[in-house]
């Protein structure tokens, strides 16, 4: 890819192509000033063009092609930052596909999501923007939940099928969609509407939620493939890993095929669009795994290959197919032009018993607080890998600050694509790290946020936790803290307290204040990038919740 040399030249082929596509463009999407566009087209394209082309030279279609890589993008559920050896040396857990994918890449230290549980996160990842900035508040969707994202929300999917991807879902959408009921009742013959068509996917298959959330009924594009015959579930009683509530199941829809399944569908995929890749059309596939969130079902020859407990060994087959998908993308062709990256949507959940685990030196959490549904380090931050050759030098690892909301921003810049006022209001381009030539994308705070809906603000290594407690389900929770008298707040100094143990707040009022004024404005102004002051989607309160409701 041809690039430009001089003071500050980041300006490579595919942000002046996409320069070009956007001034070209009679109808840019989601472009607000259109007017101003129009006026760039008539009197800067025709004088821009040729200096333009001029500055790359001579292209030909193919590296037109090469500059726009596949993208595979890749979402585990319930994965803690130490549950893989790429994040965490300690780790008890054989992982030698994701190591390779690591070795190959590189591996952020200091990554986040958007919330400690799955939907919100999903939310982020998908918009670029944060989820408490829509109308869920707190909690998840349940299986038959209506549609979270409308259509006119700019998602992953529009972005990348507006840069000329194919693109397609797969796996697990949790972000609600709208099942065609009589009454209470889901009428599994006809259409579900609103699915992740209406976001910017060609095509999808997925399952509505968790995947112990019914029913358990997939959905190609918008039409189940099978109509559910009986009801089927497993107690926690019957089964401490492997249960799954009560609900609807399909005939095709077996609980145990459910992870390679999903990656089987996913490399015939891949194997479907090779050609099209190769001839210029490049894909985005968007891989939600359903593991190792419960149902915890490993099968042979993983099942209790770990030594550890069933939630190792369920982790340990998450590994493998991770290493059968980054296979085929060898052998089909696609690996020099094709980045994929690998996360979870929060920490390590309890269901994968952390006292047993802990017996055989294995901790989830790597040594952070907490875990999932916590706004404790051990809820939000995870794993995050990003492999593509020739552009990604492997083996490298950084402790730059980043979050799921950045992958959009980060496509964005990759596609050449014009920054819009909607869209990606929460993130940053991660591309200058990936490409080695910065230490930061430019973030400088993180807000995170917990299931029962509290917020951390967090601006170098200070983070300050707008909760008594854990804001989750770690001890103390909110209720119990406050019956204790526990201060509203906490402060810690992440470089000096990873463990997040030593509540400075009292001692440290300026910084609590400081941190506060940051929070407030990056609330009000819809966004944490730059740009024009943007609506949320409700009225936003951070302040940590008195007895009796009050603020």
């Amino acid at each position: 890819m041809a690039a430009i040399d001089g003071p500050g030249a980041s300006l490579t082929f595919g942000r002046i192509r996409g320069l070009i596509v956007s001034l070209s463009n009679p109808d840019p999407p989601f472009l607000v000033m259109k007017s101003s566009a129009s006026l760039l087209r008539r009197s800067i394209l025709p004088a821009l063009l040729p200096a333009l082309l001029g500055l790359v030279g001579p292209q030909p279609i193919e590296a037109e092609a090469s500059d726009r890589p596949n993208v595979i993008l890749v979402m585990a559920d319930d994965l803690g930052i130490g549950d893989i050896s790429p994040t965490n040396p300690e780790c008890r857990i054989e992982t030698p596909h994701l190591q390779q994918m690591a070795d190959e890449g590189i591996t952020f230290l200091d990554a986040h999501t958007p919330s400690s549980v799955c939907t919100p996160t999903r939310y982020g990842l998908l918009t670029g923007r944060y989820n408490w900035r829509s109308r869920l508040a707190r909690g998840v969707l349940g299986g038959t939940s209506p549609h979270l994202i409308p259509a006119e929300r700019p998602t992953l999917g529009h972005l990348m099928r507006g840069a000329g991807y194919h693109t397609a879902m797969i796996g697990k959408w949790h972000l609600g969609w709208d099942w065609h009921k009589e009454g209470k009742e889901i009428d599994f013959t006809q259409p579900v509407k609103n699915g992740p068509d209406i976001n910017g996917f060609d095509q999808y298959y997925g399952h509505c939620g968790s995947l112990d959330m019914p029913p358990y009924v997939w959905v190609d594009t918008g039409k189940p493939t099978a109509i559910p015959q009986r009801e089927e579930g497993v107690t926690k009683e019957q089964d401490r890993y492997g249960w799954y509530r009560k609900g609807p199941i399909a005939p095709d829809f077996e609980i145990e095929r459910v992870l390679p399944h999903l990656f089987e569908k996913s490399i015939a995929h891949l194997g479907e669009r090779a050609e099209a890749a190769k001839a210029g059309t490049p894909f985005f596939l968007y891989l939600a795994l359903p593991a190792p969130h419960t149902p915890i079902v490993p099968v042979p020859p993983f099942k209790d290959a770990s030594g550890l407990n069933p939630y190792a060994d369920f982790v340990m087959q998450v590994d493998h197919h991770m290493g059968q998908l980054l296979t085929a993308v060898k052998e089909l062709g696609l690996d020099e032009n094709t980045l994929v990256i690998f996360t979870s949507d929060n920490g390590c959940s309890p269901e994968a018993n952390f006292e047993l685990l802990k017996e055989h030196g294995h901790d989830p959490s790597a040594g952070f607080r907490g875990h999932k549904a916590d706004i404790y380090e051990g809820g939000h931050r995870v794993p995050f890998l990003a492999r593509w050759p020739g552009r990604i030098e492997g083996g490298r690892t950084t402790r730059a600050l980043a979050c799921l909301t950045d992958v959009y921003a980060t496509l964005e810049d990759i596609t050449g694509q014009e920054r819009q006022p909607l869209g990606s209001e929460d993130g940053f381009s991660l591309l200058p790290i990936f490409e080695g030539g910065a230490e930061s994308s430019g973030r400088a705070t993180l807000i995170s946020h917990s299931i029962g809906g509290s917020f951390a603000i967090r601006e170098g290594d200070w983070k300050l936790c707008l909760s008594a407690g854990s804001g989750g389900w770690s001890d103390p929770r909110e209720d119990a803290a406050k019956k204790q008298g526990l201060p509203p707040m906490q402060l810690f100094d992440l470089a000096a307290d990873r463990g997040e143990r030593k509540n400075l707040a009292e001692v440290r009022p300026a910084k609590v204040q400081a941190l506060l004024a940051i929070l407030e404005k990056e609330v009000k102004n819809g966004r944490c990038t730059p740009g024009p002051a943007v609506s949320n989607d409700r009225d936003v309160q951070f302040l940590p919740r008195e007895k009796g409701g009050k603020k």
